[in-house]
Formats: C-alpha cells, sequence, structure tokens
C-alpha cells in the first residue's frame, strides 16, 4: 500500500531516530541539525556500542531512568479531583493538626503500574495466592521465598522510578525469578514521607486472583511445602457459610545461616534449643499469645482460639475479606486494626497445627526507628488507634464497644 501510495508517508528528520550501533551513521544527523528527539540504542549490544559520543548519550538515558515520575504528574498532568476528594487544607487547619502529615498521607494516590512484569497463572480450584509487600531494602528476600513457595504471589513493590529499574534488572538477571511467571510485580511508585504499609497490602490483595490469600510479610520464610499443605487445607473446609481466618503460628530467629527446619517436630527440636523462638517473644508477646503455642505444640488438630487485644496473626482467607484501614501508615496498628476488624466481622481464628512460617533476620526498617526515636510519631500512632476505633463504634455499634478499650 505504501509503495502505491508513498504520499500516506510523511518522512521525519533524522533527529527522530538516532539510531547508535557500530556501523551508523547517526553522528552526522545529530551534529547538524537540532538536539535529537529519540535517541535509539538499536545494537544488541546496546551501551557498548562503538560510538564516539556513547558516554554522553549514556548519561543522557541515566538522567531520564532515574527521574522522578511524581514531578511529571503533578506539572504537566494535574490530575483532576473527583468529587469526592478531600479539600485542600487551609494553612490554619495544618498548623493545628500535628497529625496532619499522617493523615495526609492517607488520602494519597500513588501512582502504580500493576503486573509490571508477565505474568501467566490458571488458578486451580483450590489455590493460594501469597500476598505481601516489600521496599528496596528487602529486595534480597525475594529470591529466598520464590525458593520456598512454589504457588502464585502478589507482590506489592514501594519504590522510586531509579528503584524500579533497579528491581527490573535485578528480576531479569535473577535465574530463579525469570524461571517464575506466577509472580505478579505490582510497582507502587513512592509518595510522602511514610512507608504505606496497608495500601501495599490492598493493592496486592485486590491483584490476587486465587479463591484464597495468605496474608504474610516478606521478612518471613515458609515451612518446606506449605503452599500444597494450605491447597489440601481450604479443599477440606468449609470457608463459604463460616468465615474463618486461618493462623500461621510464626516463629523467628536471629541467626542469619539457620539450617531450616522441615518438619514440625525439627521446629520444635530448634525451639527446645534456642535456635527459634515464638515470634516477639521478648518485645511484642501479646501479638501473637492468643495463638496458644503451648497448645500447638502437641496439636493434632485445628482449633479455635478467641480474639485479644493486640492480636496479629499471620492468616490464610477466603478472598473477599475487608481491605486493611490505609490510616495507618509506617509502623504500628497496621495488622492489628485488621485483625479487630475481622473479629468484629464474626471470623473464626483458627490455628492450623501442621503449619509455620519463620521470621529471619534483618536490620531495623527506618519506620520502626521513627517510632522508638520521634514522640510525635508516638502521638499521633494513639491519635489515629482513637479515631479507628470511634469509627467503628459509629458503623456497628454495640458490637464495637469493646474495642473502645484496646489503648
Amino acid at each position: 500500500v505504501l509503495k502505491e501510495h508513498p504520499y500516506f508517508v510523511y518522512h521525519l528528520p533524522c533527529q527522530w531516530n538516532v539510531q547508535l550501533s557500530d556501523n551508523s551513521k547517526s553522528d552526522k544527523c545529530y551534529n547538524q541539525l537540532e538536539e535529537p528527539k529519540i535517541i535509539h540504542w538499536n545494537s544488541p549490544k546496546k551501551f557498548k556500542v562503538e560510538n564516539k559520543h556513547v558516554d554522553y548519550f549514556r548519561n543522557l538515558h541515566l538522567a531520564f531512568v532515574e527521574y522522578d515520575g511524581n514531578l511529571l504528574r503533578r506539572e504537566l498532568f494535574g490530575c483532576e479531583k473527583s468529587e469526592d476528594a478531600n479539600p485542600t487544607a487551609s494553612q490554619e487547619e495544618v498548623s493545628e493538626d500535628e497529625c496532619f502529615e499522617f493523615r495526609r498521607e492517607q488520602s494519597l494516590v500513588h501512582r502504580t503500574h500493576l503486573f509490571y512484569l508477565d505474568y501467566k497463572y490458571q488458578p486451580e480450584e483450590y489455590d493460594v495466592t501469597l500476598v505481601t509487600q516489600l521496599s528496596i531494602d528487602r529486595l534480597q528476600m525475594l529470591e529466598l521465598l520464590s525458593n520456598r513457595w512454589e504457588g502464585p504471589i502478589s507482590l506489592a513493590l514501594y519504590l522510586s522510578d531509579a528503584e524500579a529499574q533497579q528491581f527490573l534488572k535485578y528480576a531479569q538477571d535473577s535465574e530463579i525469578l525469570t524461571k517464575r511467571t506466577n509472580i505478579g510485580y505490582h510497582i507502587v511508585y513512592k509518595d510522602g514521607q511514610f512507608y504505606p504499609v496497608n495500601y501495599l497490602r490492598n493493592v496486592a490483595l485486590n491483584q490476587s486472583q486465587t479463591s484464597h490469600m495468605f496474608l504474610s510479610d516478606i521478612d518471613f520464610l515458609p515451612m518446606p511445602g506449605l503452599y500444597n499443605h494450605l491447597k489440601s487445607v481450604v479443599s477440606r473446609i468449609d470457608m463459604e457459610k463460616e468465615n474463618k481466618a486461618l493462623v500461621i503460628p510464626a516463629f523467628e530467629t536471629q541467626r542469619y545461616r539457620l539450617e531450616f527446619p522441615t518438619t514440625k517436630a525439627d521446629l520444635l527440636t530448634k525451639l527446645d534449643k534456642e535456635e527459634i523462638f515464638t515470634f516477639r517473644y521478648d518485645v511484642w508477646p501479646q501479638g501473637h499469645l492468643p495463638t496458644n503455642y503451648t497448645k500447638w505444640r502437641t496439636a493434632k488438630a485445628m482449633y479455635t482460639v478467641k480474639w485479644e487485644r493486640d492480636y496479629e496473626p499471620y492468616i490464610v482467607v477466603k478472598k473477599g475479606i475487608p481491605l486493611f484501614d490505609q490510616r495507618f501508615v509506617g509502623f504500628g496498628w497496621n495488622k492489628v486494626s485488621h485483625a479487630i476488624l475481622l473479629d468484629l466481622l464474626g471470623y473464626k481464628f483458627v490455628v492450623l497445627p501442621d503449619a509455620f512460617i519463620i521470621h529471619m533476620p534483618h536490620a531495623p526498617s527506618l519506620e520502626i526507628t521513627k517510632f522508638r526515636n520521634n514522640a510525635l510519631y508516638r502521638n499521633c500512632l494513639k491519635t489515629l488507634k482513637g479515631e479507628y476505633q470511634r469509627d467503628l463504634s459509629r458503623k456497628y455499634g454495640l458490637k464495637a464497644l469493646k474495642y473502645l478499650s484496646v489503648d
């Protein structure tokens, strides 16, 4: 068609396709005309082509890759506000509310790139997706997790534009990750000063495509065969007529080189030798105390436990559960608030007797450092707790009264 109707073709100047291959004559183009518009690394050698100006063009490319996309979003495109969007706070409101920055982050809508890499997976009838989130400083956990969980994973990554490029290279260079097509990577681009942990969880949760979900954190490694074990469990119990949250007992180790237990008996042996401990036994025992580790040691069957103050178990649930409350950013109460909501809605916490996960050691996160060192951070968290409890009371009435006493 183009040969017979050449007038269909509009010839662009060469600056719109400056080709940087070994044998190109691109310098004749960009030396004579205006600055180049499109740089085309059309050689398989990419940045290693033999071009006398390759360093200049490489620097241009890297400057673009490391650009903050949020600047483009704010300055050029000015997303229109929806009718129900929160109005801009006045200077007086900002100055009077010491927790304004926390509240502001609740309403942020982050640039998000769902399924950043190819995802191909056909769920089975009873299937379980591991749902989790991470930042760039936990990226090394991804290969370890992938080795121990062969099922689908829905992963929200909180990254800057430059970090997204680092992740892309990491994933493409990984022999482990390149073999997997059942990991959904969802990039949530950085914006704001707090880690939006529950926003990330909700992104990952919403993109899960299986009947059930295992809500975990990236620092935990599952026991061998946990994926198949959970598929078997959810196929045998009725989670349709009665809402259940299946509790996976959580443990921790301080050893970076741990001989990972392969069975419950092996784990109990290491527990007795103090190579492994119940999770947060020394700093936050109430978070997992209701799981009743003493009973779990000898349990042969599933057992139900009651919600208690500050309970925050890692659970398997059926798709369609309520989302996490996004007012809780950074450190503190992000899972506790969710467990409260599930208990309020009548979910039964059922502990699995032959399943476990182990938290691996790592340096303290930036958010927990802020919490420990900043009194305002702790005060605002307490304020948000109170507001959450009052919101539950207004919405659910008398059923929510027992949570008002939670400090």
